[in-house]
């Protein structure tokens, strides 16, 4: 195990955005994505941070951006820190795994979030509406059931320290205009089937995820990270058993802990004890090992 990093401070380099996880530098003519090993839960960045967590989503990212290459490009250049410009190279050490050189897109100003199972605010607001973000559903789902079919629900992207809002696709239309918006489902809807089976035989169910896509020379390409235990619901296919929440290699475990604390879920985050920032570790690098066969 590594020496976590739970910021990252290159003077040399030009920092555009330090977000929840990421800090992203400008390089001119390229980004440079920096995964850290932070955690947020209901949109509060955690204290602590989770040892190898970046690594761990790099190269899960780097999984599924080879599978979906066929339905959409994605704005990777490079991921090895030796092809990164010579103002990268004493950096070495930190960018090693956690890094990747990426094309300057256009972020689309949405987040395209697809759902196969009912679970999560999905399953609150199916129990409350017969609805998930008013798409009507069949009557007598019981939480975790898979849907007859993924449900793409599009929300806002919050700020920092914001929550997101879920959005009607007619919404979507308007902040988007509608080629884009109708690309951006259908992408969303594709890549998902497609990593659902490809999960699917490694014994991994992918509840839900969420992307972000972003416009480059003109064209729709997925940027960020791609089906993460950060950005999915990820559950072990053996344990599955609809009718209540399920176990889970992503930050649910976290969010379950958080849920018995008395915390208004806003800043300033509770300390989180040792075992919950090594059990949240290991389901992570558990579902790296499931999907790809690496092991960190």
């Amino acid at each position: 195990m590594s020496q976590p990093v739970k910021q990252t401070d290159f003077p040399a380099l030009k920092l555009v955005n330090r977000g929840k996880v990421r800090d992203i530098y400008d390089l001119g003519d390229a980004l440079l994505m920096v995964t850290s090993d932070r955690i947020s839960a209901f949109d509060v960045i955690m204290n602590e941070p989770i040892p190898d967590k970046g690594k761990v989503l790099t190269q899960i990212s780097k999984f599924w951006f080879g599978q979906i290459e066929d339905i959409i490009p994605n704005h990777i250049i490079s991921i090895d820190v030796a092809d990164f410009p010579s103002i990268c190279q004493p950096y070495t050490e930190v960018l090693a795994g956690r890094s990747m050189l990426v094309k300057k897109a256009k972020p689309l100003a949405v987040e395209c979030i697809v759902r196969g199972y009912v679970s999560g605010s999905g399953w609150k607001d199916y129990k409350d509406t017969g609805s998930i973000c008013g798409m009507k559903l069949p009557e007598g789902l019981k939480e975790s059931d898979r849907l007859p079919e993924p449900i793409f629900t599009p929300s806002t992207k919050a700020e920092l320290g914001t929550h997101d809002e879920n959005i009607s696709f007619d919404k979507m239309i308007e902040i988007c205009g509608k080629d884009l918006a109708e690309q951006a489902r259908e992408a969303t809807i594709k890549i998902y089937c497609r990593a659902r089976d490809i999960a699917d035989q490694k014994g991994i169910i992918i509840a839900d995820t969420k992307f972000e896509f972003g416009l480059y020379d003109g064209k729709l390409i997925i940027i960020d990270e791609c089906m993460t235990p950060d950005s999915s619901r990820f559950w072990p296919k053996d344990q599955y058993k609809p009718g209540g929440p399920q176990p889970s290699f992503d930050k649910q475990f976290l969010r379950d802990y958080l849920e018995t604390l008395d915390w208004g879920k806003t800043a300033p985050a509770p300390e989180l004890p040792e075992e919950i920032v090594r059990k949240t570790g290991e389901k992570y690098k558990e579902a790296l090992l499931k999907l790809t066969g690496i092991s960190i």
